[in-house]
């Protein structure tokens, strides 16, 4: 059994698009678990009848996705933010993926939904980068089996850079993840929002502190 895991925050404009494509891999029998971090908006109405379990859980995507991967009962655990729509035979390209290498972690390849020719660019930047280092971000829905991940003591419980952080940490353990070229259509809304380029030097600032020592509370201070 696959586990998806969906940390959430005021999602009520995207819960509903990304669990009704998940839907196919509920009736193969994985199971949807939605970890709600507070929402004052219809998030959680909106979840509870397209997921087999809705947690309410302190603030904090790694803090949501740590309580998510408790309450699983599945042998891989896939971490889908809730902006984000998924093949619908992603559980089959994952179980093959990880019984065809024995490889223990993997992540997708990621399009934006936007239609601008430069964020056809941010993602073939974005998946050749990952490709190369063996680092994975959350927009590219991390999968994992379950023991690998209760091994590395789950996510760091911190306000940033929790998927490279948790990345890492898996290189060392079980080696570089499975690099699916199956794509997940993920939200570009930051990318317009803040503007494409502002953005991606923003993004480009913030690992390079991280990579020097800075603090994950500080760089989410800048983040937001």
């Amino acid at each position: 059994m696959i586990s998806v895991i969906i940390p959430c925050l005021n999602e009520a404009a995207n819960i509903q698009a990304t669990l009704t494509g998940l839907q196919p891999l509920r009736c193969r029998g994985h199971e949807i678990i939605v970890v709600d971090g507070g929402s004052n908006d219809d998030t959680i109405a909106l979840a509870s009848p397209l997921a087999d379990k809705v947690l309410l859980s302190a603030k904090g995507r790694a803090r949501q996705m740590n309580a998510g991967a408790q309450a699983a009962n599945g042998d891989v655990l896939w971490f889908v933010h809730a902006d984000t729509r998924v093949m619908p035979d992603a559980d089959r390209l994952i179980l093959q993926a990880l019984q065809r290498q024995s490889a223990a972690w993997g992540r997708f390849d990621v399009r934006l939904s936007g239609s601008r020719l430069l964020l056809r660019m941010v993602e073939k930047a974005m998946n050749l980068r990952s490709r190369l280092s063996g680092i994975a971000t959350g927009d590219q829905g991390i999968f994992v089996r379950a023991g690998a991940f209760q091994h590395i003591g789950g996510y760091a419980e911190i306000p940033l850079m929790e998927d490279i952080d948790l990345s890492r940490r898996l290189k060392k353990t079980a080696g570089n993840p499975l690099c699916l070229t199956g794509k997940l259509l993920t939200s570009s809304r930051r990318w317009e929002t803040w503007g494409i380029v502002k953005t991606i030097l923003l993004m480009w600032r913030l690992r390079l502190r991280y990579a020097l020592g800075a603090d994950p509370a500080e760089l989410a201070r800048l983040y937001r």
